[in-house]
C-alpha cells in the first residue's frame, strides 16, 4: 500500500485527510474534531433536514442496518445510493456508496463503502470519516470536496454560514494529491 501524501500541506488548511492507495483501489481518510457532542454529530448525518442543510440537495435514509440510502449530492447533483451496512447510534454509521457512471466519473463507482465513526472527547467529538474501495481517480477527485463538505458540516453545527463549496473545494485542493502532482 502507498500513501499519496498531502502535496503540497499549507499551514493555512487544517484538518487535511489522506488519501491511501492499495492497488486498484484508494481510500479517503479524514478525522475531524467537533465541539458538540456525538448526539448532535450523529443527527446532523442521519436527519434528512439536516442532511439537506449542508450537504445534499434531497437525501432519504432508513434509518436501520439494511435500509436504504439515497443522496444527490454537490453542484453536479451527483446521485448516489445504496445500503446502510451499520447503524449503531451515534457511533457508527456506515453505507454503500454507488452511483452510476457520468462524466465526473467516467466508471461510476460500485464497491465504494462510507464510515463515519463518532466518538466522545470531552463535550465535542472526534469524527473519523472513511471512504474506501474508491477507484483512484475518483479518489484524487473526491479529497478536496470531501474536506469542503466537512467544513460545511462543520459550519453547520456550529450554526455559522455554510462555506461556498466550489470555492472552499479551490481553496484546500492544492493540499490533496492529483493526478498530474502524486507524491
Amino acid at each position: 500500500m502507498t500513501t499519496a501524501t498531502n502535496a503540497p500541506n499549507p499551514a493555512s488548511i487544517p484538518d487535511v485527510g489522506k488519501v491511501e492507495i492499495q492497488g486498484e483501489h484508494a481510500s479517503l481518510i479524514f478525522q475531524r474534531r467537533l465541539k458538540h457532542p456525538p448526539e448532535a454529530v450523529w443527527a446532523a448525518l442521519t436527519e434528512a433536514a439536516q442532511l439537506e442543510a449542508w450537504y445534499a440537495h434531497s437525501a432519504k435514509l432508513d434509518g436501520r442496518a439494511g435500509g436504504a440510502v439515497e443522496l444527490v449530492v454537490g453542484p453536479p447533483k451527483m446521485r448516489w445510493t445504496g445500503r446502510i451496512l451499520t447503524w449503531d447510534p451515534p457511533r457508527v454509521l456506515e453505507y454503500e456508496f454507488r452511483t452510476e457512471p457520468r462524466e465526473e466519473i467516467p466508471q461510476g463507482e460500485k464497491e465504494s463503502v462510507v464510515r463515519y465513526e463518532l466518538a466522545r472527547s470531552g463535550e465535542g467529538t472526534v469524527l473519523t470519516l472513511t471512504h474506501r474501495k474508491l477507484s483512484k481517480g475518483t479518489a484524487l477527485g473526491f479529497a478536496p470536496g470531501t474536506h469542503a463538505f466537512l467544513d460545511r458540516l462543520a459550519a453547520h453545527l456550529d450554526g455559522a454560514a455554510l462555506p461556498n463549496w466550489m470555492q472552499r473545494y479551490g481553496e484546500v485542493q492544492a493540499a490533496y494529491p492529483s493526478w498530474s502532482r502524486r507524491s
